[in-house]
Protein backbone atom coordinates (compact mmCIF):
# COMPACT_ATOMS: atom_id res chain seq x y z
CA UNK A 1 0.00 0.00 0.00
CA UNK A 2 1.14 3.69 -0.90
CA UNK A 3 2.22 6.04 2.18
CA UNK A 4 -0.72 7.19 3.77
CA UNK A 5 0.23 10.96 2.26
CA UNK A 6 -0.49 9.90 -1.31
CA UNK A 7 -3.60 6.98 -0.81
CA UNK A 8 -6.53 9.84 -1.17
CA UNK A 9 -4.63 11.21 -3.77
CA UNK A 10 -3.87 8.03 -5.26
CA UNK A 11 -7.86 6.62 -5.55
CA UNK A 12 -9.32 9.56 -6.90
CA UNK A 13 -6.64 9.67 -9.87
CA UNK A 14 -6.90 5.92 -10.21
CA UNK A 15 -10.75 6.80 -10.12
CA UNK A 16 -10.59 8.96 -13.13
CA UNK A 17 -8.62 7.53 -15.03
CA UNK A 18 -10.11 4.05 -15.07
CA UNK A 19 -13.68 3.61 -15.76
CA UNK A 20 -14.13 0.19 -14.42
CA UNK A 21 -12.75 0.89 -11.16
CA UNK A 22 -14.76 4.36 -10.72
CA UNK A 23 -17.43 1.75 -11.19
CA UNK A 24 -16.68 -0.71 -8.70
CA UNK A 25 -16.11 2.01 -6.20
CA UNK A 26 -19.19 3.35 -6.50
CA UNK A 27 -20.67 0.08 -6.11
CA UNK A 28 -18.89 -1.37 -3.35
CA UNK A 29 -16.09 1.12 -1.65
CA UNK A 30 -14.82 -1.22 0.35
CA UNK A 31 -14.30 -3.95 -1.73
CA UNK A 32 -12.66 -2.45 -4.22
CA UNK A 33 -10.01 -0.73 -2.01
CA UNK A 34 -9.17 -3.82 -0.59
CA UNK A 35 -8.94 -5.85 -4.50
CA UNK A 36 -6.52 -2.34 -5.94
CA UNK A 37 -4.64 -1.03 -2.88
CA UNK A 38 -4.76 -3.89 0.04
CA UNK A 39 -7.05 -1.45 2.20
CA UNK A 40 -8.84 -3.30 5.06
CA UNK A 41 -10.94 -1.29 7.02
CA UNK A 42 -12.98 -2.60 10.25
CA UNK A 43 -16.15 -4.55 9.66
CA UNK A 44 -17.88 -2.24 11.43
CA UNK A 45 -17.16 1.21 9.56
CA UNK A 46 -18.90 2.47 6.82
CA UNK A 47 -17.34 4.04 3.46
CA UNK A 48 -19.11 6.08 1.34
CA UNK A 49 -18.14 6.80 -2.39
CA UNK A 50 -19.88 10.03 -3.60
CA UNK A 51 -20.06 10.95 -7.62
CA UNK A 52 -20.41 14.55 -8.31
CA UNK A 53 -21.89 15.60 -11.77
CA UNK A 54 -22.65 19.23 -13.25
CA UNK A 55 -25.58 19.42 -12.02
CA UNK A 56 -25.22 17.60 -8.36
CA UNK A 57 -22.49 18.76 -5.49
CA UNK A 58 -21.72 16.67 -2.53
CA UNK A 59 -20.97 19.07 0.64
CA UNK A 60 -18.96 16.90 3.10
CA UNK A 61 -19.06 17.73 6.91
CA UNK A 62 -16.53 16.72 9.35
CA UNK A 63 -18.40 14.75 12.59
CA UNK A 64 -19.26 17.07 15.15
CA UNK A 65 -16.89 17.63 18.26
CA UNK A 66 -16.74 14.91 21.20
CA UNK A 67 -16.31 17.80 23.05
CA UNK A 68 -19.57 20.86 24.12
CA UNK A 69 -18.75 24.56 23.16
CA UNK A 70 -18.22 25.09 27.15
CA UNK A 71 -15.81 21.82 27.39
CA UNK A 72 -13.38 23.06 24.45
CA UNK A 73 -13.78 27.02 25.76
CA UNK A 74 -12.72 25.84 29.33
CA UNK A 75 -9.96 23.92 27.99
CA UNK A 76 -8.38 26.21 25.88
CA UNK A 77 -8.56 28.97 28.92
CA UNK A 78 -5.43 28.87 30.64
CA UNK A 79 -6.96 29.64 34.02
CA UNK A 80 -8.46 26.43 34.49
CA UNK A 81 -6.32 23.86 32.53
CA UNK A 82 -4.91 22.83 36.25
CA UNK A 83 -8.52 21.90 36.78
CA UNK A 84 -8.58 20.00 34.14
CA UNK A 85 -5.06 18.77 34.62
CA UNK A 86 -6.90 17.30 37.67
CA UNK A 87 -9.44 15.63 35.45
CA UNK A 88 -6.88 12.77 34.02
CA UNK A 89 -5.51 11.61 37.39
CA UNK A 90 -6.83 9.05 39.00
CA UNK A 91 -6.66 7.09 42.23
CA UNK A 92 -2.81 8.19 43.99
CA UNK A 93 -0.41 5.69 42.79
CA UNK A 94 0.48 3.65 45.10
CA UNK A 95 4.63 4.14 46.25
CA UNK A 96 7.40 2.48 43.72
CA UNK A 97 7.38 -0.93 44.60
CA UNK A 98 11.35 -1.95 45.42
CA UNK A 99 13.86 -3.83 42.80
CA UNK A 100 13.01 -8.13 42.86
CA UNK A 101 15.06 -10.04 44.80
CA UNK A 102 17.01 -12.51 42.72
CA UNK A 103 16.55 -15.57 44.11
CA UNK A 104 18.32 -19.00 43.33
CA UNK A 105 15.20 -20.61 42.64
CA UNK A 106 14.76 -18.18 40.12
CA UNK A 107 18.60 -18.43 38.42
CA UNK A 108 18.99 -19.61 35.07
CA UNK A 109 23.16 -19.45 34.96
CA UNK A 110 22.89 -22.74 34.16
CA UNK A 111 20.43 -23.43 31.99
CA UNK A 112 20.45 -24.96 28.74
CA UNK A 113 19.68 -22.74 25.56
CA UNK A 114 16.86 -24.50 24.92
CA UNK A 115 15.98 -24.90 28.67
CA UNK A 116 16.95 -20.60 28.39
CA UNK A 117 14.04 -20.29 25.45
CA UNK A 118 11.17 -21.80 27.24
CA UNK A 119 12.17 -19.84 30.22
CA UNK A 120 11.87 -17.28 28.03
CA UNK A 121 8.34 -18.08 26.59
CA UNK A 122 6.97 -18.65 30.01
CA UNK A 123 8.08 -15.22 31.09
CA UNK A 124 6.67 -13.40 28.02
CA UNK A 125 3.29 -15.61 29.08
CA UNK A 126 3.09 -14.51 32.54
CA UNK A 127 4.14 -11.14 31.49
CA UNK A 128 1.17 -11.01 29.47
CA UNK A 129 -0.90 -12.03 31.92
CA UNK A 130 0.14 -9.41 34.22
CA UNK A 131 -0.81 -6.88 31.84
CA UNK A 132 -3.88 -8.52 31.31
CA UNK A 133 -4.71 -7.81 34.52
CA UNK A 134 -3.65 -3.80 34.52
CA UNK A 135 -4.94 -2.93 30.90
CA UNK A 136 -8.64 -1.14 32.07
CA UNK A 137 -11.71 -2.54 30.33
CA UNK A 138 -11.64 -0.23 27.44
CA UNK A 139 -8.43 -0.83 26.31
CA UNK A 140 -6.89 1.93 28.25
CA UNK A 141 -3.50 1.37 29.83
CA UNK A 142 -2.28 3.38 32.64
CA UNK A 143 1.11 4.85 33.69
CA UNK A 144 2.16 6.64 36.66
CA UNK A 145 2.72 10.62 36.95
CA UNK A 146 5.27 11.49 39.67
CA UNK A 147 7.46 13.89 40.69
CA UNK A 148 11.14 13.28 39.81
CA UNK A 149 12.75 15.64 42.49
CA UNK A 150 10.74 15.04 45.70
CA UNK A 151 9.25 11.66 46.20
CA UNK A 152 7.31 13.41 48.87
CA UNK A 153 4.30 14.84 46.31
CA UNK A 154 1.52 12.58 45.17
CA UNK A 155 1.71 10.11 42.86
CA UNK A 156 -0.98 9.66 40.23
CA UNK A 157 -2.34 7.06 37.65
CA UNK A 158 -3.38 8.44 34.82
CA UNK A 159 -4.24 6.90 31.20
CA UNK A 160 -3.22 8.95 28.10
CA UNK A 161 -3.72 7.77 24.94
CA UNK A 162 -0.50 8.00 24.10
CA UNK A 163 0.60 5.56 26.80
CA UNK A 164 -1.54 3.11 25.20
CA UNK A 165 -0.07 3.55 21.90
CA UNK A 166 3.76 3.15 23.23
CA UNK A 167 2.89 -0.16 24.97
CA UNK A 168 0.77 -1.64 22.36
CA UNK A 169 3.39 -0.88 19.46
CA UNK A 170 6.43 -2.57 21.82
CA UNK A 171 4.29 -5.98 21.69
CA UNK A 172 2.77 -5.63 18.32
CA UNK A 173 4.72 -8.44 16.90
CA UNK A 174 4.32 -10.94 19.80
CA UNK A 175 2.38 -13.67 18.22
CA UNK A 176 0.64 -14.93 21.79
CA UNK A 177 -3.43 -14.95 22.09
CA UNK A 178 -3.22 -12.55 24.91
CA UNK A 179 -0.52 -9.81 22.80
CA UNK A 180 -3.34 -9.94 19.80
CA UNK A 181 -6.47 -9.46 22.69
CA UNK A 182 -4.67 -6.41 24.29
CA UNK A 183 -3.61 -4.96 20.69
CA UNK A 184 -7.03 -5.49 19.60
CA UNK A 185 -8.80 -3.70 23.05
CA UNK A 186 -6.52 -1.32 22.56
CA UNK A 187 -6.91 -0.22 19.19
CA UNK A 188 -11.04 -0.11 20.03
CA UNK A 189 -10.08 2.47 22.77
CA UNK A 190 -7.67 4.56 20.79
CA UNK A 191 -10.34 5.01 17.98
CA UNK A 192 -12.76 6.05 20.52
CA UNK A 193 -9.83 8.81 21.93
CA UNK A 194 -8.97 10.07 18.21
CA UNK A 195 -10.26 13.70 17.18
CA UNK A 196 -11.00 14.51 13.28
CA UNK A 197 -9.35 14.35 11.48
CA UNK A 198 -6.57 12.17 12.92
CA UNK A 199 -5.37 13.64 15.83
CA UNK A 200 -4.65 12.74 19.46
CA UNK A 201 -4.05 14.89 22.37
CA UNK A 202 -1.95 13.83 25.70
CA UNK A 203 -4.30 15.93 27.95
CA UNK A 204 -7.96 17.98 27.15
CA UNK A 205 -6.18 21.15 28.31
CA UNK A 206 -2.97 20.48 25.94
CA UNK A 207 -3.37 21.37 22.02
CA UNK A 208 -3.22 17.74 19.96
CA UNK A 209 0.48 16.81 19.78
CA UNK A 210 2.51 15.18 17.20
CA UNK A 211 4.19 12.25 19.35
CA UNK A 212 0.68 11.04 19.99
CA UNK A 213 -0.96 11.45 16.87
CA UNK A 214 2.16 9.46 15.41
CA UNK A 215 2.17 6.52 17.79
CA UNK A 216 -1.65 6.48 17.88
CA UNK A 217 -1.39 6.47 14.42
CA UNK A 218 0.61 3.14 13.78
CA UNK A 219 -1.64 1.33 15.83
CA UNK A 220 -5.01 2.19 14.16
CA UNK A 221 -3.43 2.48 10.34
CA UNK A 222 -6.14 0.44 8.95
CA UNK A 223 -8.73 3.20 10.46
CA UNK A 224 -9.84 5.39 7.28
CA UNK A 225 -9.01 8.29 8.46
CA UNK A 226 -5.57 7.31 9.12
CA UNK A 227 -5.05 4.92 5.85
CA UNK A 228 -6.40 7.75 4.14
CA UNK A 229 -4.15 10.35 4.76
CA UNK A 230 -6.75 12.58 6.56
CA UNK A 231 -4.70 14.14 9.28
CA UNK A 232 -1.28 14.42 6.96
CA UNK A 233 -2.13 18.13 5.80
CA UNK A 234 -2.13 19.15 9.49
CA UNK A 235 0.85 16.97 10.15
CA UNK A 236 2.64 18.41 7.07
CA UNK A 237 1.95 22.00 8.07
CA UNK A 238 3.03 21.89 11.63
CA UNK A 239 6.99 21.88 10.59
CA UNK A 240 9.48 24.60 11.46
CA UNK A 241 11.81 26.37 8.56
CA UNK A 242 14.14 23.69 8.37
CA UNK A 243 11.62 20.83 7.53
CA UNK A 244 11.77 19.59 11.72
CA UNK A 245 8.32 18.71 13.20
CA UNK A 246 6.88 20.53 16.03
CA UNK A 247 5.53 18.77 18.83
CA UNK A 248 2.20 20.91 19.35
CA UNK A 249 -0.65 21.61 16.96
CA UNK A 250 -1.13 25.22 17.81
CA UNK A 251 -4.39 26.80 15.94
CA UNK A 252 -6.75 29.01 16.18
CA UNK A 253 -8.89 28.33 19.72
CA UNK A 254 -6.79 25.78 20.97
CA UNK A 255 -5.53 25.05 24.31
CA UNK A 256 -1.71 26.99 24.43
CA UNK A 257 -0.12 26.58 27.77
CA UNK A 258 3.33 26.11 26.73
CA UNK A 259 4.53 29.00 24.64
CA UNK A 260 6.72 30.77 27.48
CA UNK A 261 8.95 27.69 27.33
CA UNK A 262 8.22 24.39 25.53
CA UNK A 263 11.18 23.36 22.99
CA UNK A 264 9.33 22.17 20.25
CA UNK A 265 11.49 20.41 17.75
CA UNK A 266 12.36 16.99 19.38
CA UNK A 267 14.34 14.09 17.96
CA UNK A 268 12.27 11.14 19.39
CA UNK A 269 8.96 12.88 18.00
CA UNK A 270 10.43 13.44 14.50
CA UNK A 271 11.54 10.12 14.62
CA UNK A 272 8.15 8.58 15.16
CA UNK A 273 6.65 10.90 12.54
CA UNK A 274 9.18 9.31 10.17
CA UNK A 275 7.84 6.08 11.09
CA UNK A 276 4.87 6.76 10.87
CA UNK A 277 5.22 8.62 7.22
CA UNK A 278 7.80 6.54 6.02
CA UNK A 279 10.54 7.95 4.24
CA UNK A 280 9.04 10.25 1.66
CA UNK A 281 9.48 14.52 0.87
CA UNK A 282 7.72 15.34 3.59
CA UNK A 283 9.98 13.66 6.47
CA UNK A 284 13.66 14.60 4.43
CA UNK A 285 14.53 17.04 6.22
CA UNK A 286 13.43 16.14 9.40
CA UNK A 287 15.68 12.94 8.72
CA UNK A 288 19.06 15.21 8.05
CA UNK A 289 18.29 16.88 11.21
CA UNK A 290 17.99 13.96 13.44
CA UNK A 291 21.02 11.66 11.14
CA UNK A 292 23.25 14.88 11.94
CA UNK A 293 22.38 14.89 15.78
CA UNK A 294 23.47 11.39 15.82
CA UNK A 295 26.55 11.61 13.54
CA UNK A 296 28.26 13.76 15.66
CA UNK A 297 26.65 12.41 19.16
CA UNK A 298 24.84 15.07 19.90
CA UNK A 299 21.49 13.42 21.34
CA UNK A 300 22.29 14.17 25.14
CA UNK A 301 19.92 16.93 26.52
CA UNK A 302 18.78 17.49 23.07
CA UNK A 303 14.72 16.02 24.14
CA UNK A 304 12.69 18.02 26.54
CA UNK A 305 10.57 14.62 27.14
CA UNK A 306 12.84 11.83 26.82
CA UNK A 307 15.96 12.47 28.96
CA UNK A 308 17.95 8.68 28.11
CA UNK A 309 19.76 8.61 24.92
CA UNK A 310 18.40 5.30 24.60
CA UNK A 311 14.94 6.21 24.19
CA UNK A 312 16.15 8.29 21.07
CA UNK A 313 17.95 5.31 19.39
CA UNK A 314 15.13 3.13 20.43
CA UNK A 315 12.85 5.54 18.15
CA UNK A 316 14.97 5.79 15.50
CA UNK A 317 15.59 2.38 14.68
CA UNK A 318 11.81 1.98 14.59
CA UNK A 319 11.90 4.42 12.11
CA UNK A 320 14.55 2.33 10.50
CA UNK A 321 12.83 -0.56 10.34
CA UNK A 322 9.03 0.74 9.37
CA UNK A 323 10.13 3.76 7.32
CA UNK A 324 12.91 2.01 5.25
CA UNK A 325 14.66 3.46 3.51
CA UNK A 326 14.42 6.10 6.13
CA UNK A 327 17.89 6.36 8.20
CA UNK A 328 19.99 3.40 6.13
CA UNK A 329 23.23 4.90 6.21
CA UNK A 330 23.18 5.58 9.74
CA UNK A 331 23.08 1.44 10.68
CA UNK A 332 26.68 1.25 11.70
CA UNK A 333 26.65 4.35 13.31
CA UNK A 334 23.58 3.60 15.58
CA UNK A 335 24.64 0.02 16.19
CA UNK A 336 28.14 1.45 17.47
CA UNK A 337 26.27 4.06 19.48
CA UNK A 338 24.02 2.03 20.90
CA UNK A 339 26.69 -0.88 22.26
CA UNK A 340 28.64 1.98 23.52
CA UNK A 341 26.39 2.37 26.13
CA UNK A 342 26.75 -1.28 27.34
CA UNK A 343 27.83 -1.75 31.34
CA UNK A 344 30.58 -3.52 33.17
CA UNK A 345 27.19 -6.64 33.49
CA UNK A 346 26.77 -6.73 29.80
CA UNK A 347 23.41 -4.77 29.88
CA UNK A 348 23.09 -1.14 29.25
CA UNK A 349 21.45 0.36 32.49
CA UNK A 350 18.30 -0.88 34.37
CA UNK A 351 16.06 -3.15 32.74
CA UNK A 352 13.92 -0.96 30.93
CA UNK A 353 17.33 0.50 28.93
CA UNK A 354 17.89 -2.85 28.33
CA UNK A 355 15.02 -3.81 27.12
CA UNK A 356 14.99 -0.88 24.94
CA UNK A 357 18.69 -1.50 23.64
CA UNK A 358 17.75 -5.24 22.89
CA UNK A 359 14.63 -3.92 20.53
CA UNK A 360 16.77 -1.28 18.86
CA UNK A 361 19.62 -3.77 17.74
CA UNK A 362 17.13 -5.78 16.43
CA UNK A 363 15.39 -2.79 14.60
CA UNK A 364 18.83 -2.45 12.39
CA UNK A 365 19.25 -6.36 12.24
CA UNK A 366 22.22 -6.39 14.53
CA UNK A 367 20.95 -8.43 18.12
CA UNK A 368 23.57 -10.96 16.78
CA UNK A 369 26.41 -8.13 18.27
CA UNK A 370 25.91 -9.19 21.18
CA UNK A 371 25.05 -12.12 23.91
CA UNK A 372 21.46 -12.89 23.90
CA UNK A 373 21.73 -15.99 26.21
CA UNK A 374 23.27 -13.36 28.85
CA UNK A 375 20.09 -10.49 28.37
CA UNK A 376 17.64 -12.91 28.10
CA UNK A 377 18.58 -14.49 31.22
CA UNK A 378 18.66 -10.80 32.79
CA UNK A 379 15.45 -10.07 31.48
CA UNK A 380 13.76 -12.54 32.97
CA UNK A 381 15.76 -12.59 36.21
CA UNK A 382 14.06 -9.17 36.81
CA UNK A 383 10.86 -10.47 36.23
CA UNK A 384 8.66 -10.22 40.12
CA UNK A 385 6.31 -13.00 40.37
CA UNK A 386 3.31 -11.60 39.44
CA UNK A 387 4.58 -11.25 36.10
CA UNK A 388 5.65 -7.53 35.81
CA UNK A 389 9.09 -5.87 35.69
CA UNK A 390 9.78 -2.54 37.32
CA UNK A 391 8.98 0.75 36.96
CA UNK A 392 11.39 3.40 35.89
CA UNK A 393 10.91 6.67 34.30
CA UNK A 394 10.57 6.52 30.67
CA UNK A 395 9.49 9.87 29.77
CA UNK A 396 8.84 13.25 31.24
CA UNK A 397 9.90 17.33 31.32
CA UNK A 398 12.64 17.53 34.02
CA UNK A 399 13.45 21.01 32.69
CA UNK A 400 10.26 22.90 33.65
CA UNK A 401 10.55 26.78 34.57
CA UNK A 402 8.22 25.99 38.12
CA UNK A 403 11.84 24.06 39.56
CA UNK A 404 11.54 21.02 41.88
CA UNK A 405 7.81 21.27 41.49
CA UNK A 406 7.59 20.71 38.01
CA UNK A 407 10.07 18.19 37.62
CA UNK A 408 7.56 15.52 36.90
CA UNK A 409 8.41 12.17 35.06
CA UNK A 410 6.46 9.04 33.83
CA UNK A 411 6.48 5.41 33.79
CA UNK A 412 4.74 2.19 34.97
CA UNK A 413 5.22 -1.13 35.87
CA UNK A 414 2.96 -1.99 32.75
CA UNK A 415 5.39 0.16 30.68
CA UNK A 416 8.30 -1.51 31.50
CA UNK A 417 6.81 -4.89 31.14
CA UNK A 418 5.57 -4.00 27.69
CA UNK A 419 8.99 -3.09 26.53
CA UNK A 420 10.28 -6.08 28.53
CA UNK A 421 8.13 -8.82 26.75
CA UNK A 422 8.91 -6.88 23.23
CA UNK A 423 12.89 -7.35 24.05
CA UNK A 424 12.11 -11.18 25.44
CA UNK A 425 9.73 -12.13 22.17
CA UNK A 426 13.24 -11.13 20.18
CA UNK A 427 15.63 -12.19 21.97
CA UNK A 428 14.06 -16.20 22.14
CA UNK A 429 13.35 -15.80 17.94
CA UNK A 430 17.04 -15.02 18.00
CA UNK A 431 17.87 -17.93 19.96
CA UNK A 432 15.68 -20.59 17.76
CA UNK A 433 17.35 -19.52 14.60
Amino acid sequence: MDAPRSLSKLILARASEDLEFRKRLLANPKLALREEFDVVFDKDHEVQVHEESNSVTHLVLPPQSKFTAKEREAARTGATSLEFLKRTMYDPAPPRRPEPTKRSSKSTGSLSSESLVWSGRESIRRGLEFLESTVDENGAWHCVRFNVADSNIPRHFEKPPFVSALCVLAIEAVGEDKAKELRKNTSEYLVQTMEYPGLWRYYRHLPPDLDSTALCSMVIGAHPWISLGRSIPEIVANQDDDGRYMTWVLEAGEPDVFTGFRIEADPVVNANLIAFLGDCPETRKAQMWLEQLILEGDVYEVSKWYPDPLSIYYSVTRAFHRGRPAFRRLESVLVERILDLRDSSGGFGNVFQTAQAVSALDNVGHLYDTDNEMLLKQLIDCQREDGSWPEYLAFGDLSMKWGVVGQFGHGSESLTSAFCIEALDRLVGSLCV
